[in-house]
């Protein structure tokens, strides 16, 4: 005898256990993921409710994680203000294409407890990094820096006039009273002693990048310089220059002719040789950059380094001016490189009395020993 109206209940019966089963499995797989891949840094083992939901979310996006916006994308600066929160700092993130997903962010900090952690301040970021780099990034905020990048071959106001566009909490013309001519020697740079009186810092403000707080001090950036010329500038270095019978300021203040004149990288030995040689045969420089620092700035041109006319050459009357006065100039006329420096130091070896842009535009020069060619060298 059977009973067909049992049968719809066995098969409830084994649906309710198969769904039982599923269940029980489907949360050791949470656990098992919680454990391995999300969970919270010291965390005890206890999932409440909030836990065990943002568990899950993240589970399920688990690839949007971990996937950046533009694998090779460059860093950027973000700002994290006082009182923002993670939600606000999630959109701002959105906002600037640095994560795919605000709300996966938000959520991503919250299980992991960094959304009390996130620090106001400044900070590197890139579309490059993934939500926990980025995370992580930010509960800890770089120091705000300022970049003050130095070119070679640049003269002091040049330099005064690039820290009037950065922001700084000093002037150019603060700067430059601290660098100028007259201006106090600080202690602790023995090289500095060779500068004659009421002579300026020109030729030793290092060029080079430097890495200032918004409220540094004129002071911290000319010492920074100072100290950078020191280290570069070599013992071994500052003793050959001796031994060829030149003092460091007679060095860099040939270095800086020669910055101003080499294009071409490889040229600058060469260079250096031809200035070298006129000085041991007792004929003046004729160096073009020591009548351009003479005549300085021009506001018609809005530029500081200017090309010369014929007149220029006589017209000029300064001791700058290397076309009527024989030897070095007083003093540097820009601050050099370490490779114009090395240059005067250890110059090529050559009889060359001449040089003269080629006709070509590379920057390149054609050098001569007599007169003559160097006629011959003159563009048609």
């Amino acid at each position: 005898m059977s009973y067909p109206a049992k049968q719809p209940l066995r098969v409830l019966l084994r649906i309710a256990i198969f769904a039982s089963v599923v269940l029980v499995l489907g949360c050791a797989c949470l656990m098992a993921a919680y454990h391995f891949l999300l969970a919270p840094a010291g965390g005890d083992g206890e999932l409440p409710v909030e836990a065990l939901a943002l568990q899950l979310y993240l589970v399920l996006h688990a690839n949007d994680l971990n996937r950046p916006v533009a694998p090779f994308a460059p860093d950027v600066d973000f700002e994290v203000e006082p009182g923002e929160s993670a939600a606000d700092i999630a959109e701002r993130l959105y906002e600037r294409g640095l994560i795919w997903d605000a709300d996966l962010f938000r959520r991503y900090v919250r299980f992991h407890g960094l959304d009390s952690q996130l620090e106001a301040g400044h900070f590197r970021l890139s579309a490059s990094m993934t939500i926990p780099e980025i995370a992580e990034a930010l509960t800890s905020a770089c120091p705000v820096e300022i970049v003050v990048q130095v070119i070679e071959g640049w003269r002091m106001e040049q330099i005064g006039e690039l820290i009037d566009t950065l922001g700084l909490a000093f002037s150019g013309a603060e700067f430059l009273a601290l660098v100028g001519p007259g201006a106090e020697r600080p202690d602790g740079f023995d090289f500095l002693a060779e500068i004659p009186p009421g002579g300026s810092l020109e030729g030793y403000l290092f060029p080079d990048t430097y890495r200032l707080a918004p409220d540094a001090t004129p002071q911290e950036l000319r010492d920074a310089m100072l100290r950078n010329f020191d280290s570069r500038v070599t013992p071994q270095m500052r003793a050959d220059a001796a031994a060829s019978g030149f003092t460091l300021y007679q060095v860099v203040t040939l270095a800086s002719i020669v910055e101003r004149e080499a294009i071409v990288p490889d040229e600058r030995p060469l260079i250096a040789s031809v200035y070298l040689n006129r000085l041991a045969r007792g004929m003046n420089l004729d160096a073009d950059p020591t009548v351009q620092y003479a005549i300085g700035y021009r506001p018609e041109t809005g530029r500081w380094w200017n090309h010369l006319t014929f007149e220029d050459y006589t017209a000029v009357d300064s001791p700058y001016n290397t076309y009527l006065h024989p030897g070095l100039p007083p003093g540097p006329i820009a601050n050099p490189g370490l490779d114009s420096i090395r240059a005067v130091i250890y110059p090529a070896s050559t009889e060359f009395l001449y040089f003269r842009a080629t006709c070509d535009g590379t920057g390149r020069h054609n050098f001569a020993t007599t007169f003559e060619e160097h006629l011959a060298n003159e563009c048609p």
